[in-house]
């Protein structure tokens, strides 16, 4: 984001506006967090403004600051839709296209607000008229923080946006254990806990808040769990009668695929997750090094994501998705033993 747009956008936000900040479909702490925190920002500035998320998500994520006043635009679309129809202006955070909004999109892309981009995911499309795009930041978390200090501004920043900024970056980053977290991110995350972050809270409210099914699950998914030592690749499944058998609720899955990855030797891991309401199979994957899940999700998968962490789609059966990839796996071989 160049000065000439630092100051178009100061300039906007100098009087009051009618303001909606939107993350993507099945939104994650990065979502919550990035939204949440620049939703009290701009509450500051005495904007009115409010997030609205294309659908619910996880328990876990239900206490930030704020929280309470997020709209769900698949059970509240018409008062969703007036609000997007009224807006001045539109920030999408942590997503760079707007079909990643789902049923949210067609309002979106016929909105005449003006729209600010915010997020670090690769190959934004040219949607929005300000765009603040960086593939080498940790989370959008950290872009918010950034963005904030571009508008000289970081003496507004309290305990209420320091704690969703510092869930986004947790989370992103895997507790700060990922290739992204940089130099910098410690700066802020030691900055925003000086601004009052109980960050023990934070990690206790989205990782020690576990039900008996989800371990359950847990342990099912790593009953299931295969490993390819020769491609040094590892996935996991789970089919939609194991997800009613415990239980699954929304959530109950996120950061399983970690698992795989965490084994000795492994460089590529894949989660896939069969979902029957949507008629497809969810994938996650995460890599170590430099060998690009976002390059192989797009190649096979209808996904796309970071260098190390990605997200795809198959609509055939799951045994069908597994064999798929099990087959383009070898065209890969070079690569994954070179890591």
């Amino acid at each position: 984001m160049n000065t000439n747009d630092i100051k178009a956008i100061k300039q906007l936000l100098s009087t009051p506006k009618n303001i909606v900040i939107v993350p993507h479909k099945n939104p994650d702490g990065d979502a919550i967090g990035s939204t949440l925190g620049l939703y009290h920002y701009l509450k500051k500035l005495n904007h009115n403004a409010r997030v609205i998320t294309p659908n619910d998500y996880p328990d876990f994520l239900k206490w930030p600051p704020g929280e309470e006043t997020i709209l769900k635009y698949d059970t509240q679309t018409e008062e969703c839709n007036t609000l997007i129809s009224n807006a001045d202006i539109i920030f999408t955070l942590d997503f760079n296209a707007f079909h990643r909004t789902g049923k949210m999109a067609p309002s979106l892309e016929s909105s005449d607000a003006i729209k600010i981009l915010i997020d670090h995911h690769q190959e934004p499309d040219d949607y929005a008229t300000y765009i603040y795009s960086d593939v080498n930041m940790s989370s959008t978390c950290e872009m918010v923080y950034h963005f904030i200090d571009m508008l000289d501004d970081t003496d507004k920043i309290d305990e209420d946006i320091a704690t969703c900024l510092y869930l986004g970056i947790m989370t992103d980053t895997g507790s700060f254990r990922f290739l992204s977290t940089t130099s910098t991110t410690h700066r802020i995350v030691a900055e925003l806990i000086d601004k009052g972050v109980k960050n023990a809270d934070v990690h206790n409210n989205v990782y020690d808040t576990n039900s008996y099914n989800r371990l359950q699950l847990l342990g099912c998914a790593l009953t299931n769990l295969k490993v390819l030592p020769e491609l040094r690749t590892a996935y996991i499944t789970l089919s939609q009668n194991e997800l009613q058998k415990f239980d699954y609720k929304k959530g109950d899955t996120e950061g399983i695929v970690n698992y795989a990855l965490s084994l000795n030797n492994i460089v590529f891991a894949a989660i896939f997750i069969e979902d029957r309401q949507e008629g497809i199979i969810k994938i996650s994957f995460r890599s170590k090094g430099n060998f690009s899940v976002n390059e192989f999700s797009r190649a096979h998968f209808n996904g796309g994501g970071h260098n190390n962490a990605a997200g795809g789609r198959s609509e055939v059966s799951l045994n069908e998705t597994i064999e798929k990839f099990i087959s383009i796996l070898p065209s890969y071989k070079d690569p994954l033993n070179n890591e």
